[in-house]
């Protein structure tokens, strides 16, 4: 199975290996990181994206990082883990998969305060590489869930990119449309470019070719008037974070689909692992979202200026969709409804 992340053994050693989704559609390049900076880097430059492949390439960072630890005790490992924890902890505030990936990473380093230096950073790399054939297991499962949901015929509508390119492997809400493909279901997808770094036309549509799916792409602002002229059947995104009633940060542009959906009545659901569920906050208005760089709004690439000089920009990476415009979270563990989650699935992340 595809996946855009992997802990890789080179010449010279481990190294996290991801490929460079900055690049695409017009390159495939890998990337080789040797370090947990080079880690952090990628996820802060967007080499690597989508909440689950941040989530693994953060673990990886630590597992990375803390092999280059020179420690002769416990307390001196985990003095000298810290400053990488952060680091990496630092990339992508929005994200909460980065954030449940280090925590689990840190337990293992608790729980296993008994052993030698060199046993916990073997344990920190299994671990890492756990939280990655984790997540394609969740994906699958989660794929063959939303997969009831889409019939033969339908055309499907989606926004940014959750392909396998956003996870370890298959995907989360791209991951969906590829089950119910290989079941074999003809359908549609209409893909919104998703401004301003059009991890639509970019990576969906490079995505949907490589699995000979009939796929058309469309500018964010053309949603509406596809909905209003009919055909689109559902609506199917992915998610950054999802608070405890259901409402869900997903890259900026999630919500307005989210209510041109519920305007036009049509089915809008949200494809999510149960890492992406932060149980610790109450509602969405807790989320905090990441401002990127405006150069990414006034450029193209950063090659080609589309604004004046000197605009005020404003460039949040993500927004929030309040519960009520969502039709159903589907995670691997089922399809649930948003005030469903924490009575469900409160205890079982």
């Amino acid at each position: 199975m595809f996946s855009p992340i992997e802990w890789h053994i080179a010449a010279n050693g481990p190294v996290v290996r991801m490929l460079d989704q900055t690049r695409l559609p017009h390159e495939v390049v890998w990337v080789d990181c040797p370090d947990h900076q080079t880690v952090a880097k990628g996820i802060k430059d967007l080499w690597v994206r989508g909440a689950p492949a941040i989530g693994i390439a953060a673990a990886m960072g630590l597992a990375l990082g803390a092999r280059a630890i020179k420690a002769g005790s416990y307390d001196d490992f985990v003095r000298q883990l810290k400053p990488i924890h952060d680091t990496l902890a630092a990339t992508r505030p929005t994200a909460v998969n980065l954030f449940w990936a280090l925590n689990r990473m840190n337990t293992v380093v608790r729980i296993h305060k008994d052993r030698t230096v060199e046993e916990i950073k073997e344990r920190l790399i299994q671990e890492a590489r756990a939280v990655h054939e984790e997540d394609i297991r969740r994906n699958v499962a989660m794929g063959g869930h939303g997969a009831r949901l889409i019939h033969a015929g339908d055309t499907i509508l989606t926004h940014c990119n959750t392909g396998a390119l956003a996870t370890g492997g298959h995907g989360t809400a791209l991951g969906v449309i590829f089950s119910a493909w290989e079941s074999g279901k003809r359908i549609k997808v209409l893909v919104d470019e998703t401004r301003p770094v059009l991890q639509g036309s970019r990576l969906t549509m490079w995505e949907l070719q490589q699995n000979k799916i009939p796929a058309t792409l469309i500018t964010d602002s053309m949603a509406g008037a596809f909905m209003k002229k009919g055909g689109i059947r559902l609506c199917l995104v992915g998610a950054d974070r999802i608070a405890a009633n259901g409402d869900t940060a997903n890259k900026i542009g999630t919500y307005s689909v989210a209510v041109l959906a519920r305007a036009h009545k049509i089915p809008f659901y949200v494809a999510a692992p149960t890492s992406t569920i932060d149980f610790s906050i109450a509602h969405g208005d807790q989320i905090p979202i990441e401002e990127r760089n405006p150069d990414e709004v006034t450029n193209v690439f950063g090659k080609v200026r589309i604004a004046p000089a000197n605009v005020e920009v404003a460039n949040p990476a993500f927004d929030v969709t309040p519960a009520k415009y969502i039709t159903g979270i589907i995670t691997e563990q089922g399809i649930f409804k948003p005030g469903e989650l924490k009575r469900k699935l409160g205890g079982k992340k």
